[in-house]
């Protein structure tokens, strides 16, 4: 598919730096207080709960501190109330760039990407200026050993998955978002919970950068990431392994 080595590739430049885990571990939080404030706090009935706390386990949250997130959201002395925004703009070689957070204050979170994006030399736009260029799609990942790669697409293709790939590191079902929820749930019924299942943006096309652009790009996408309020970062652009290798020196 179209983009998805970048995201692999950017996924391994991160996981060489520092994992910055205290942060990350914040982002997991808001997204369970968010889940758990705007569904039941029972992850059983309430899948962008489940999905919030697998991210949490993933990324080594104990369960004791997914716990105390859930009950201070649903507490009667919670007082953090937050919204989910999505910005669109250009970033350098007119990158598409989609970045998604939740936020107590969109004013001030709307400020902190209008800067990042003009710092390096790209522009924040108006909402659906760059999502024409992305595909929103369910995204169910499940380890290798789960099933061998003929079984994940027969069941894939009986839930109503698009398509199912599988490699050494696993196994991913892409679904439309309107058959997300049932791929998904037919998919745990039989294998038992998905390592991730999702909801993301995937370019349907991209553009191809040198390195000198390559380094601008990802730059960008660094300053986004780490900013507490950002939950996910997209973009549409391909980096070959040659260039991401010098980058990752």
């Amino acid at each position: 598919m179209a983009g998805h080595s970048q995201f692999k590739n950017i996924m391994h430049r991160k996981g060489a730096q520092d994992a910055k885990r205290a942060r990350i571990f914040a982002k997991i939080i808001r997204e369970i207080t968010v889940s758990a404030r705007e569904g039941l706090p029972d992850p059983a009935s309430n899948p962008r709960l489940r999905a919030a706390i697998a991210a949490g386990l993933k990324g080594n949250m104990t369960r004791d501190t997914i716990d105390r997130a859930i009950k201070k959201a649903t507490g009667a002395g919670a007082t953090e109330h937050y919204e989910a925004v999505r910005y669109e703009g250009h970033g350098p070689a007119g990158v598409a760039v989609i970045v998604e957070a939740l936020t107590d204050n969109r004013n001030r979170t709307a400020s902190v990407i209008r800067a990042a994006f003009n710092k390096f030399g790209g522009a924040l736009g108006e909402s659906n200026s760059v999502s024409f260029m992305f595909n929103r799609l369910g995204v169910v990942h499940y380890p290798a050993a789960t099933a061998t790669a003929d079984a994940m697409l027969e069941a894939a293709i009986e839930a109503g998955a698009d398509d199912a790939v599988s490699t050494p590191e696993g196994h991913e079902v892409t679904v439309g978002i309107e058959g997300f929820f049932a791929v998904r749930d037919a998919l745990e019924h039989k294998f038992g919970p998905a390592t991730e299942a999702k909801l993301e943006w995937r370019p349907n096309m991209t553009v191809s950068l040198d390195e000198d652009k390559a380094k601008s790009v990802l730059r960008l996408l660094d300053v986004l990431e780490d900013d507490d309020d950002v939950q996910h970062v997209y973009a549409n652009f391909e980096i070959s392994d040659e260039i991401m290798q010098k980058l990752s020196v």
